[in-house]
């Protein structure tokens, strides 16, 4: 067997692997006989004393082992232990072979043979050594004893062999409790297949791991998670034994916590920047309520619903008594991972009487955010609109409610509505101060949409009020026409049209565009149109028409507009045309492709100093006649003849009906982002009765 030992096994109940702790201390094995001269002398007798074998054995001990000055005393010594059978242990100086002098530690007892003969065994180590060891064993079980770090060593099956005090109170689980045991026994509520598996890796690398971070909960503190930084190291003997794996486990719970806040904060902060740069991106009051609902979850919430007083929607001032219900419009609801929560709100669009006992309206009411950290079943009738909607709030597993107000410019709009089911914390503080900033900065975009939408919906009403109603059919036309307001702006614009029936069957047909927007350009728009009714009815040479506007539109605070006057005379199958500076209509022949008119373009109206020309243009039955103003064709994006073409290229679809060629053209032609509204004016050629 080698000295490393080849021994099979390595457990309680059978041979294992030697200690080098001997092989540390280098222990010097001596046997003398009665007489007190060597009979055995070990190889580390020769290191220790410098005396080979041959020199040493026979010789009288006291010559070559101890110091002269302590040879009477030595003898002395060794005449007790072979008289009594008493052990004797001290330290004495030697003087090696070489003269040096080393002070060593003996061992002394007597031994028997089976003839009865006494010997003396000596055993001697160098204190300097035994002293070294001393100190190492005494600073280990110092440092594993008293350090604030848990330690601990575990087996090559991985059971604990030791624990320090500190490990024990990180655990909460006593010393004793440990021993013999996984660390999956004793911390059952921790995920320890990341340990063990680390550690069977040191166990069979040799490579250490250092500083890696378990995060979890112990018997210590069962309703806390806590932090750790554990390392393992693989613990081997002098001969290269794996003894098993060494722990060193650091408490860095207020590190973790303190970085869990930081990153709070700094999502939040992320929030609330993503909520400036997304909420409020159109004037649109439902797609801003959405954005704000989009942001909220799941941030902040798993469900958000954002809810308007309906007074609000319509451009009232809100005011409501301490025990009034109130009603309320949905807006927008999202969710994350909870259809039933989303099923039980109020779907948006829907306009809902709210009790006074609802959470919303105290909210809504008071001005005031209302938290419930934790929703207790009582609770869930204030929250749901209804009770089947209580029940689906209770099986989506709704345990936490915050509404906040939205409030714009002194005025409580309506309230940010807002439910936790998956994500198990509850709403606390940080979380309203969240809400509370996230409902401030969109109610003033809602508040701004809001009167946006109902200064449009005005504008709108005024501008359609200043268009003409006109029958499908007059004269010889079929005639169909639209006006498409422009997509993001409230002001009303200049665009008109106009049918005007003439004597003798004839129809003026009239597209203009006062340039600019707003009341001044509708009232220019509005005066225009009345001087064109009224000097049609004279049956004037298109021409001459447009100069008397001319006139008048120079009279009218600068106001300038491109316009074209058109009269269809059924009789003679043709049509008159002269244009103000604006766009050339579009005449589309049967059998022909559509063809811009080649007209004199003219100068817009306003102007003045510049004379207007007519031209005759054919118009069989079944042939058409396109007027439009220039936000039907102009772009950012594209030059004005790719749009024209554009134009020219839907016209060529004789299957469709005007209506339907009149919703074709806006659906395609006019974008929703257009700053200039849309007059469109289509007439078709009859056959005579």
């Amino acid at each position: 067997m080698s000295a490393a030992g080849s021994l099979p096994g390595d457990g309680d109940d059978g041979p294992v692997r030697p200690s080098g702790l001997l092989d540390v201390l280098r222990v010097a094995s001596v046997v003398l006989d009665a007489q007190g001269r060597i009979t055995l002398w070990s190889p580390q007798a020769e290191e220790l004393f410098g005396y080979g074998a041959q020199e040493a054995l026979g010789q009288y001990a006291a010559r070559i082992m101890v110091h002269e000055e302590h040879l009477d005393l030595v003898v002395e010594l060794f005449a007790d232990v072979m008289r009594t059978g008493q052990s004797w242990a001290g330290a004495f100086p030697i003087r090696r072979k070489d003269g040096t002098t080393r002070l060593v530690e003996f061992r002394n007892m007597r031994l028997l043979d089976d003839r009865g003969e006494v010997y003396a065994l000596g055993l001697a180590v160098d204190r300097s050594t035994v002293r070294r060891l001393e100190r190492d064993v005494a600073l280990s079980t110092r440092i594993v004893a008293q350090s604030p770090i848990g330690l601990a060593v575990l087996d090559s099956a991985l059971r604990y062999v030791t624990v320090n005090p500190a490990l024990e109170q990180i655990n909460g689980v006593p010393a004793e409790a440990h021993l013999g045991r996984t660390i999956r026994e004793v911390l059952p509520m921790l995920d320890t297949g990341p340990i063990e598996a680390a550690a069977r890796e040191v166990l069979d690398t040799g490579r250490p791991v250092v500083d890696r971070p378990t995060v979890g909960r112990t018997p210590a503190e069962p309703d806390e998670d806590n932090a750790w930084s554990v390392s393992l190291y693989r613990l081997e003997n002098a001969l290269g034994t794996v003894l098993g794996v060494a722990l060193s486990i650091v408490d860095i719970t207020e590190q973790y916590r303190a970085s869990l806040e930081a990153e709070t904060a700094r999502r939040r902060l992320a929030l609330i920047a993503d909520a400036s740069a997304r909420i409020g991106t159109t004037l649109d009051l439902e797609r801003t309520a959405g954005e704000l609902a989009e942001v909220a979850v799941p941030e902040l919430a798993d469900v958000a619903a954002v809810d308007l007083l309906e007074a609000v929607v319509r451009g009232h001032r809100s005011s409501l008594g301490p025990a009034e219900s109130v009603m309320i419009r949905a807006l927008a609801v999202r969710g994350a991972e909870a259809e039933d929560a989303v099923r039980a709100a109020d779907p948006p669009g829907q306009v809902t009487r709210y009790a006074p006992d609802r959470l919303v309206t105290e909210c809504v009411r008071t001005g005031r955010p209302v938290l419930v950290p934790r929703v207790k079943d009582e609770d869930l009738a204030r929250i749901a609109r209804s009770p089947e909607a209580a029940e689906l709030l209770a099986r989506a597993g709704l345990h936490s409610y915050l509404a906040v107000p939205l409030i714009a410019r002194g005025e409580v709009l309506g309230a940010l509505d807002l439910k936790r089911t998956h994500d198990p914390a509850p709403f606390d503080e940080d979380d309203l101060l969240l809400a509370r900033e996230l409902a401030s900065r969109a109610a003033v975009q809602i508040d701004n949409a809001r009167w946006y939408q109902n200064a449009r919906a005005t504008a709108l009403t005024l501008q359609r009020s200043l268009l003409p109603s006109h029958p499908r059919v007059t004269g010889g036309l079929e005639v169909a026409s639209r006006y498409q307001p422009a997509g993001t702006t409230s002001e009303v614009g200049g665009d008109w049209f106009d049918v005007i029936p003439l004597e003798g069957d004839k129809t003026a047909l009239v597209v203009g565009d006062v340039m600019g927007s707003g009341i001044p350009a509708a009232a220019a728009m509005g005066r225009l149109r009345t001087a064109t009714t009224t000097l049609a009815s004279l049956d004037l040479d298109p021409a001459l028409l447009l100069e008397h506007l001319d006139r008048i539109a120079g009279g009218l605070d600068q106001a300038i507009a491109t316009c074209v006057y058109a009269v269809h005379d059924p009789a003679a199958r043709r049509c008159t045309v002269a244009n103000a500076g604006h766009l050339p209509p579009v005449r589309i022949r049967v059998g022909h492709a559509p063809e811009l008119l080649d007209l004199p373009t003219g100068v817009p109206l306003g102007v003045g100093g510049v004379g207007f020309s007519t031209t005759t243009v054919g118009l069989e039955p079944g042939d058409r006649l396109v007027l439009y103003t220039d936000g039907l064709v102009e772009t950012r994006h594209h030059s004005l003849d790719e749009r024209l073409d554009r134009l020219l290229a839907l016209l060529d679809r004789p299957g469709l009906s005007l209506e339907e060629v009149c919703d074709l053209l806006l659906r395609t032609l006019h974008e929703p982002d257009n700053f200039d509204d849309v007059a469109l004016l289509i007439a078709r050629a009859t056959a005579s009765a």
